[in-house]
């Protein structure tokens, strides 16, 4: 603030006395004393406040304001309270130091006075910030690292502002996370992705035992040249501790700012992921074509590689790759992409090593196994916070497959974890998870077949009728898929395909025929109900 904003409508009732030239001057702080030589204690920039007990003889007034002119201060206010309306030789003493003199009416305290200046000048700083972070922010979309942390540390080191940026699994993207508990967390993100869900405008607020915060959403609109990521449920969310609904203008301007600086960012890291997604778009195209694993563990060695340089670490070789898992997860009432940007930016909070591929309302993922298993539990409760935000239709089920040892070991990896994710499907709950330990059927054993086994044993079963098929516009293959759901009862099988029986007998002979298996034959069904499966 300057001087002349002391004497502006709105700023306590005082009166100018000396020196109306040197009201531009900025005031950085307050000062009260009545020492008489305080210049020891000034540091530059600020108003002095006094009462005049210093003074008991005339010549007093200019020895104060020459120590108060040297020490740097740009204005003096002098108190009426104690020894009444200001002196005229303290007047002429301020204009021979061009000192701008504000006398202070008896009934004004000087708490009054100092209250104000400190509103003024902290929403000045906070003005000055928010044009740093304004400025800042193209800095930190081109910058990698650590940039959101740097200009959260200037915030609490120069405003005394705790804020946080959290993922919408709680998980701290940045900010001093030793002053928020997982609890609080938790809570805090289940709140912001309620309000969302609810689409409340934002600065959401949250009162907790450990105080009250405000809560934005980090995206922005186009003209700020950062587009949002589509799902809240995906979205980071910057916490400011405090209400900043009950602050100045100027300071929830530093909010704002601050939020759209966040977006920056995490369109900058989303950026730099696109090419793991089209790696892991091209991985699972690979596993739905069984590709020679050969193929696949080049593709999944240069994911290795690009996460090894995102982590500043050296690359293993392809040889000491290690095992792999895959989770499967669909999304139900939820729009086409929720469910990968979800899981992307639930597992990659500790670094990009996750190939999440999409497809559609569902997701797939490749990723390295750890070196324990991934209990479902686990996978369970990092999601958790997001039931705030699916609604009363939307779920999330999701299934884990054990690890893989090798490439050739992922189709079967994948097949698990289609299976277990319709257990967890069948489950009540918006976030439902099953694991390999759940799976107690023929699918262990498929998973554990090799690759070319399973393709030989598919081959040689169904490669004739599919020829059929597509040679007569035949439907040889769904009517055998019916016939084995219907425990190979004709009459239900029929009604299911809408065909008559003959029809449906005529057929199943074809297939037999094509196969030179009997269908009437429990082992022959069976064949052919793993064959589909593999297919």
């Amino acid at each position: 603030m300057r001087v002349r904003d002391l004497l502006a409508p709105g700023a306590p009732r005082l009166r100018l006395l000396a020196a109306e030239e040197e009201l531009d001057r900025q005031v950085s702080g307050v000062m009260t004393t009545d020492l008489q030589d305080p210049g020891r204690y000034l540091h530059g920039g600020e108003l002095v406040l006094t009462g005049m007990l210093w003074r008991t003889v005339p010549a007093d007034s200019e020895r104060f304001v020459r120590t108060i002119a040297a020490g740097g201060a740009v204005a003096l206010a002098a108190g009426e309270a104690e020894v009444g309306p200001v002196p005229e030789d303290l007047v002429e003493a301020c204009r021979r130091h061009r000192m701008p003199l504000l006398a202070v009416p008896d009934d004004i305290a000087f708490g009054t006075v100092t209250e104000f200046i400190g509103r003024q000048v902290s929403a000045d700083r906070a003005a000055d910030l928010a044009a740093l972070v304004d400025r800042h922010r193209l800095l930190v979309s081109a910058a990698g690292g650590g940039g959101l942390d740097a200009v959260l540390d200037l915030l609490g080191g120069d405003l005394d502002l705790d804020c946080w940026v959290l993922a919408p699994t709680g998980a701290v993207i940045a900010g001093p996370a030793d002053r928020l508990s997982a609890e609080d967390r938790d809570q805090l993100v289940r709140a912001h992705l309620a309000a969302q869900r609810q689409r409340r405008r934002p600065p959401h607020r949250a009162r907790l035992a450990a105080g009250s915060y405000s809560l934005l959403p980090a995206t922005a609109s186009a003209e700020h040249g950062v587009p949002q990521s589509g799902t809240p449920l995906a979205d980071w969310m910057l916490v400011v501790a405090g209400d900043i609904t009950e602050w100045t203008t100027k300071r929830q301007q530093l909010a704002e700012n601050l939020a759209r600086l966040v977006a920056a960012e995490r369109h900058r890291r989303d950026e730099g992921r696109r090419l793991r997604r089209r790696l892991a778009d091209e991985v699972l195209a690979l596993l739905r074509r069984d590709a020679d694993p050969a193929e696949i563990s080049r593709t999944l060695y240069a994911s290795s590689a690009m996460a090894a340089r995102y982590e500043s670490r050296e690359p293993k070789s392809q040889a000491e790759e290690g095992s792999w898992l895959i989770l499967s997860a669909e999304g139900t009432g939820l729009p086409d992409g929720t469910v990968r940007a979800v899981l992307e930016e639930a597992l990659g909070i500790t670094g990009d090593r996750a190939l999440v591929a999409g497809t559609g309302t569902g997701a797939v993922v490749v990723l390295p196994a750890p070196d324990s298993p991934v209990p479902a539990d686990a996978l369970r409760d990092l999601l958790a916070p997001l039931e705030a935000g699916l609604g009363s239709e939307g779920r999330i089920t999701l299934g884990v497959s054990a690890p893989a040892s090798e490439a050739g070991g992922l189709r079967g990896a994948l097949e698990e974890a289609r299976h277990a994710r319709r257990i967890a499907a069948s489950r009540v709950g918006r976030v439902c998870v099953a694991g390999p330990e759940e799976l107690a059927s023929h699918v262990l054993l498929l998973a554990a077949v090799p690759d070319e086994v399973r393709r030989a044993f598919r081959s040689r079963l169904l490669d004739k009728v599919i020829a059929y098929d597509i040679e007569h516009q035949a439907d040889l293959v769904r009517t055998l898929e019916a016939f084995l759901r219907s425990d190979g009862s004709w009459t239900r099988c029929a009604a299911q395909l809408h065909v008559h029986v003959n029809t449906l007998r005529y057929r199943i002979g074809r297939i037999e025929e094509l196969t030179g298996r009997d269908l009437s034959r429990l082992e022959d069904r069976v064949d052919f109900y793993l064959a589909l499966e593999l297919a």
